[in-house]
């Protein structure tokens, strides 16, 4: 319906693939990956697979999107006949991209906007995006109750994934040295989630790469149990056969999920994961 014109918005980091940002109309303002030779919009100008070929040689820096970008999205917004938006953004405990949407909204006048901050990264947040703009399909809602509705999802919204190596996330600061040195030493695998500051923290441990695969999909079975109705997204950085292989269990282990979101990680967080991440997201229903 969306009879009311809400714009869905979300910043590239929620790894809304392409094909359900054009089904649903969401708007996606991109992060920015920063290598000594030049800038690039993530997902826009620069592609995982070129990321991924060149990390060996330069681990790049990310950052936000700056104030002309936001302010050029919401023009585009407010141009294709938008007066209210509903902006879905990774965890604040992770990123600036929250705050700075939230301040350019705030002094932009020509929409009504609400801003959330999700606690949460890549399709932990994306789905939340994807529900909401299903949500404007199927009932006639207005700005504050689609706000909501929204907002009442992030608990229901956890993302589990293992890396092959602790090594990007150590160097982007986004955990200690320690743990780190620990999974190199022992191979030890931690599964990794956003906690309820929205921070990384490890919510299991294996030892090995199948096991820690193996753990991912039972954490999520686990969340999901119980549930009689959940969305589901399988994501991978440079690890698709692997990905593929644990679709199919997925398939299995929780057959009242439906596999709403598949495919790789956007460019700029695969820059802190490195290659051979694979995850799942649950989004429990109501």
């Amino acid at each position: 319906m969306n009879e009311q014109k809400i714009a869905i918005l979300v910043d590239s980091g929620s790894d809304v693939p392409p094909e359900l940002l054009e089904r649903y109309h969401i708007f996606m303002i991109p992060l920015k990956i920063l290598f000594n030779e030049g800038e690039y919009l993530d997902g826009v100008t620069i592609d995982a697979a070129e990321v991924y070929r060149r990390l060996p040689t330069e681990i790049p820096k990310t950052s936000l999107p700056d104030g002309n970008q936001i302010t050029e999205m919401l023009d585009r917004i407010y141009n294709e006949g938008y007066r209210q938006v509903l902006g879905i953004c990774i965890s604040s405990g992770l990123s600036g991209t929250c705050n700075m949407l939230r301040v350019v909204c705030e002094e932009y006048g020509k929409l009504e906007c609400r801003i959330i901050d999700s606690k949460n990264i890549s399709i932990g947040s994306g789905i939340i995006a994807v529900r909401a703009a299903q949500l404007l399909e199927e009932e006639e809602l207005d700005l504050d109750t689609l706000y909501r509705k929204t907002e009442a999802m992030i608990s229901d919204s956890k993302v589990f994934f293992c890396l092959k190596t602790l090594e990007y996330l150590q160097k982007g600061g986004r955990i200690g040295k320690v743990a780190a040195m620990v999974g190199t030493a022992i191979s030890l695998k931690p599964v990794i989630s956003c906690n309820e500051e929205g921070r990384y923290y490890a919510v299991a441990k294996a030892i090995g790469r199948n096991p820690s695969i193996k753990k991912v999909l039972e954490l999520a079975q686990k969340f999901a149990d119980g549930c009689p109705k959940v969305m589901l997204a399988v994501m991978h950085g440079d690890a698709a056969e692997e990905a593929e292989a644990l679709i199919h269990e997925v398939k299995k282990k929780i057959p009242q999920g439906l596999i709403a979101v598949r495919g790789q990680i956007s460019p700029a967080l695969g820059v802190h994961t490195g290659p051979g991440l694979v995850g799942i997201c649950v989004l429990r229903l109501s």
